[in-house]
């Protein structure tokens, strides 16, 4: 069973930084497109940052320049990197991630469990 795992997030002042993991694990023959969602209350979820494993990166129009996505395709783990964060960036973090199982034909879409992230002014 494909399972997505997140680690990281927290509490911290405005313009402090902390840092996500996801870590891929079950029986895995592909994964495509990795990344992370946030939802704050009330808030529809909205896409923070994307790679694919052709290492293309989209990012939020919010975020540009403050965060940094990174992949690590050997281990099936992506990383997000927030910097200078802001009262506003408060939300659960989702990963997300579009894996082929072993003996699978079709790509599915997988999320993590979520991470809060609270960040004071």
């Amino acid at each position: 069973q494909v399972q997505l795992v997140e680690s990281g997030g927290g509490f911290v002042q405005a313009g402090g930084s902390l840092r996500l993991a996801c870590a891929v694990s079950g029986n895995v023959f592909s994964v495509n497109g990795m990344g992370w969602y946030r939802q704050a209350p009330g808030n529809q979820r909205e896409l923070v940052a994307l790679t694919n494993n052709g290492g293309n990166i989209w990012y939020g129009e919010s975020v540009k320049g403050r965060f940094t996505i990174s992949r690590d395709n050997a281990k099936n783990m992506v990383t997000l990197q927030m910097d200078d964060l802001k009262p506003e960036d408060t939300a659960v973090y989702y990963c997300n991630a579009n894996i082929r199982e072993l003996l699978i034909k079709s790509y599915e879409m997988y999320w993590g469990q979520g991470a809060q992230v609270s960040v004071s002014s």
